[in-house]
């Protein structure tokens, strides 16, 4: 049982760093210091979207639902976590490749503006 609960518990680890990766730009927007945080996320998270890499959090989580006696999953988190939920069915490596790009376009615009906030006189 505490190898399912390590499971489930990455599982909701990956899906805060996906959510990190996609929104932690707005986070920069209220706190300067996330800025650390989400920049290597971002890098990691567009890396493995656009290269096609393996996730290291998929491979350990499969590793705890095999330890708890679960069968665990073939693809990475994305492919059996979210594609079910948000993404079309036959999401070919060029839509996924869009999907990336569209991440990093979104975090360019936030974080020029955050420069434009941080560049501007106060007063």
């Amino acid at each position: 049982m505490l190898y399912r609960l390590a499971a489930d518990t990455l599982v909701l680890l990956h899906l805060a760093f996906i959510l990190l990766v996609l929104f932690g730009g707005l986070l920069v927007l209220r706190w300067r210091p996330a800025l650390l945080l989400h920049l290597p996320a971002l890098a990691w998270g567009l890396a493995v979207e656009c290269l096609h890499l393996d996730c290291p959090l998929t491979a350990w989580e499969n590793r705890m639902r095999s330890a708890a006696g679960v069968a665990g999953y073939q693809g990475g988190f994305v492919e059996h976590y979210i594609w079910p939920l948000i993404y079309p069915a036959g999401l070919t490596p060029n839509i996924q490749l869009k999907l990336g790009s569209f991440v990093l376009l979104l975090n360019l615009v936030i974080y020029s503006y955050v420069a434009w906030r941080w560049r501007r006189p106060s007063g």
